[in-house]
């Protein structure tokens, strides 16, 4: 086994996740945009930039991880031009503290919890949490609680259920929702709680299969864009915001397993 469920101190977190992505701005074009992305939205995302690119002609360079860590590394001036965070508390905070526009807080999708395993696990996820206790169920991933929305929706289902404090010691933690899908698909844990719309990513969806979990069992995961105040492309920050609200898009988002609303 070579996950550990240690989390790395903050501080050696931020600086080397700051160096990597000014490493990464660096190399943008320089009429382009930098958006700090969560990672439910490693399927989705690049489908939709493709499209903005086609139709603007412009370069959009996306980096992916947890919505808890972007949020500090803007705090700390990291050179985004757009935040796209899977929960509208971390943005709503960057508002009030003015690292990010005031009035440019928009809600795009709410996300979807799911429960996964590998098709060759011998799992049965369609059991839902009765299948945790299984003694074949040996380390399940989850996000990180810590600065993960997938993580802290994860918590409160199991805790919802009456399973968390039985199935604790059997939690992995990914840094973001993309790390612990990788996880689970990889066999390093036996089952994941994940984005949906990671599970219904092509690689996902051949290898596994998954049960969707009520979503009166875990807080909404509602998820908003926000540019970043620092940001020197703000009108085509804000010109990308307004492409995430297209009808196209939602439909692109849709069929990834966010909901939308109108």
């Amino acid at each position: 086994m070579n996950i550990s469920t240690r989390v790395r101190p903050v501080a050696t977190l931020v600086l080397s996740t700051l160096l990597v992505a000014t490493a990464v701005v660096g190399h943008a074009n320089a009429q382009g945009l930098s958006v700090a992305a969560a990672s439910d939205l490693q399927s989705v995302l690049p489908v939709i930039v493709a499209s903005f690119e086609k139709e603007t002609g412009r370069t959009v360079t996306t980096s992916f991880g947890s919505s808890g860590n972007f949020f500090t590394q803007i705090q700390n001036g990291a050179p985004f031009d757009v935040f796209l965070s899977a929960d509208i508390d971390y943005p709503t905070r960057l508002e009030g503290s003015g690292s990010v526009v005031r009035g440019s807080v928009t809600q795009y999708a709410t996300g979807h919890l799911v429960l996964w395993s590998r098709n060759d696990s011998g799992v049965d996820v369609k059991r839902g949490f009765a299948v945790l206790g299984d003694p074949r169920v040996r380390h399940i991933a989850i996000a990180n609680p810590d600065h993960a929305p997938y993580g802290r929706a994860a918590v409160a289902a199991l805790r919802h259920e009456g399973v968390y404090d039985r199935v604790q010691a059997k939690l992995v933690f990914g840094e973001n929702i993309s790390q612990t899908a990788q996880f689970a698909q990889t066999g390093n844990a036996d089952v994941g709680l994940v984005a949906l719309s990671l599970a219904l990513s092509p690689a996902m969806k051949t290898s596994g299969s998954y049960l969707e979990i009520p979503t009166t069992w875990y807080p909404p995961i509602v998820q908003a864009a926000a540019v970043v105040s620092s940001s020197k492309q703000k009108p085509l920050a804000e010109q990308f915001l307004q492409f995430l609200k297209r009808e196209s898009t939602v439909r692109v988002l849709q069929s990834y397993g966010f909901a939308v609303s109108k």
